[in-house]
């Protein structure tokens, strides 16, 4: 995807100049009021920027309050198969909200990905996803095969009953961010693949069992059962650790208020 990343303050260009390292073919946008020269390209008006990019970008990343952002699209809009995605992000990297395209125009996914760079939450609010509520939390040894990280996901689900239709993320650490296969598994699978920050695992409160074993590998306290529950909202364990040979798989569900 050809991406802009947008953004009105200094403390924004630092998220949209990290997101600009990871994603490629990412153009950065600071407002220019916003002091140095950051490698961006300058603007004064964020109205008048998107309404002359929108259309040269398959995904727009603004790093700016929404509402600045409903305001400054809404001339654009044409039809959502030809709308590209937008996602919001707050200055804070808290969340990393789906807004337009979700679906069609790839904003889900991407969402996920700026989420994973900067340890946001990812907001979908497209029904088709919101009604998913399984969250599949993976560990694997380094090089392990995706058709073997893909064979361990069914079987779990297959083992409970579970359809794997019904999932809507899978879930690892941080580490495991350049993982070929868990990368290429989520791919076959079509599932978004969220990664949780080591940090917040090891600071995590959820109720999982510890493993010496991974805390030894990884310095990680587990991998699979925290990152199930913390990918998601108001989830509870309801498949404790399985491993096969090098993976471990465990299952949360999300439940609503």
């Amino acid at each position: 995807m050809k991406l802009a990343a947008i953004t009105l303050s200094a403390e924004g260009a630092k998220l949209a100049l990290r997101l600009a390292e990871k994603l490629s073919d990412t153009d950065v946008y600071v407002h220019a009021q916003v002091e140095g020269d950051l490698g961006s390209e300058k603007f004064d008006s964020v109205v008048d920027l998107t309404g002359r990019i929108f259309d040269d970008y398959n995904g727009l990343i603004y790093i700016m309050p929404c509402g600045v952002v409903v305001r400054s699209i809404a001339p654009c809009l044409k039809h959502k198969t030809q709308d590209p995605a937008v996602v919001v992000v707050d200055v804070m990297a808290r969340w990393a909200v789906s807004l337009l395209s979700g679906h069609e125009g790839g904003a889900n996914d991407l969402a996920v990905s700026v989420g994973n760079i900067l340890s946001a939450e990812p907001i979908v609010s497209t029904t088709t996803e919101a009604v998913k509520t399984l969250i599949v939390g993976i560990g694997c040894r380094r090089g392990v095969e995706s058709h073997r990280i893909s064979a361990a996901i069914r079987s779990t689900l297959a083992d409970a009953n579970l359809d794997l239709d019904h999932v809507r993320l899978l879930s690892s650490a941080d580490i495991k961010h350049d993982e070929s296969g868990l990368i290429s598994a989520a791919q076959e699978l079509g599932i978004p693949l969220r990664f949780i920050s080591s940090e917040e695992i090891r600071n995590a409160v959820v109720d999982f069992q510890h493993s010496d074993f991974v805390e030894e590998q990884v310095n990680l306290p587990a991998v699979a059962e925290p990152c199930a529950l913390l990918a998601g909202r108001r989830t509870k364990l309801i498949i404790r650790k399985k491993t096969y040979n090098g993976i471990t798989v465990a299952v949360a569900q999300e439940s609503s208020l």
